[in-house]
């Protein structure tokens, strides 16, 4: 397939990388921690990690949209929602990725799947009550953005560290601890050293999750030329989100690194643990783009 027409931003893709490389040290910190100092097999602990992560990768789509109540639908079902991922989709030369729609007040969109072939883009009725037609494209343009950069395989990659941890705190128990004495302190120091590498590995995918909503928000907006269309729905959207109630935002708090805004966020201790930047900051950068479309070409 033709590289897609997305434009990509050096800055971030950097940064991103630099906290991929950061999240990979620590996993080969811990995979050899836990070979050194544990009877547990650090193969087992990897073989497990890598099978949580790679049926999460592969069965995405299915999980997200089950869970989420979604229903595929198809052009005649949908047809306005199909034209505007038909176009977008050929400008910017990518496989048209599957359709669905769940039935929520919630305003908002997500999309995942395994490769952009295998991909599904979803949207609340909610979202489709609220926007106007340039906002859902602007809105749409961002998640496309998101399975085009395969954002789902990157985040499930950044996961493993994670998951990998979890395992030796559960499983160490059971089979590092040791009976003698000799054994109970370097494990507990182990034990310890994962719940910590646990922590760093879940900041630093919240991070990642950051910087990977500015870029496909850039993505998007220079994809259909109207920044000021994206600023719009975000602003629509998070304004409207304050007037759902909490019980209904709490119901699909586990989607937010899906959406294309938090659906809670009100008792966010900092930003620290979002995974998703401020919206003022996302409305920054559409600023700054809006400003540079319009600049005469040179």
């Amino acid at each position: 397939m033709a590289r897609s027409r997305f434009r990509s931003d050096p800055g971030l893709t950097a940064r991103m990388s630099l906290v991929m490389l950061l999240l990979g040290a620590l996993y080969v910190s811990v995979f050899v921690a836990l070979a050194t100092f544990t009877n547990l097999s650090g193969g087992f602990v990897l073989f497990l990690a890598a099978a949580i992560g790679i049926g999460q990768w592969y069965f995405s789509d299915r999980i997200a949209t089950a869970a989420m109540g979604a229903r595929e639908v198809s052009p005649e079902q949908a047809p306005e929602l199909h034209a505007m991922i038909d176009r977008l989709c050929a400008l910017a030369n990518m496989p048209k990725p599957r359709v669905a729609i769940t039935d929520t007040d919630i305003p908002n969109a997500f999309a995942t799947g395994r490769s952009p072939r295998h991909a599904v883009v979803c949207v609340t009725t909610g979202l489709l009550r609220r926007l106007d037609r340039e906002e859902l494209e602007g809105v749409l343009s961002h998640e496309l953005s998101h399975v085009a950069h395969r954002d789902v395989a990157v985040m499930t990659i950044a996961g493993f560290l994670g998951v990998a941890a979890g395992i030796f705190i559960r499983w160490g128990m059971f089979f590092g601890g040791g009976r003698d004495k000799d054994s109970q302190v370097p494990f507990l120091v182990i034990w310890l050293v994962s719940i910590l590498v646990y922590l760093i590995s879940f900041l630093l995918t919240r991070v990642l999750s950051r910087y990977r909503e500015l870029s496909a928000d850039r993505a998007g907006a220079y994809l259909t030329g109207k920044p000021s269309a994206l600023a719009s729905a975000l602003t629509k959207i998070t304004g409207d989100m304050a007037r759902i109630p909490d019980r209904d935002l709490r119901s699909v708090q586990a989607f937010n690194s899906f959406f294309f805004a938090p659906a809670f966020s009100r008792d966010s201790i900092t930003r620290l643990f979002s995974t998703h930047p401020p919206v003022e900051q996302r409305l920054e950068q559409l600023a700054r783009i809006s400003a540079d479309l319009s600049r005469p070409a040179s």
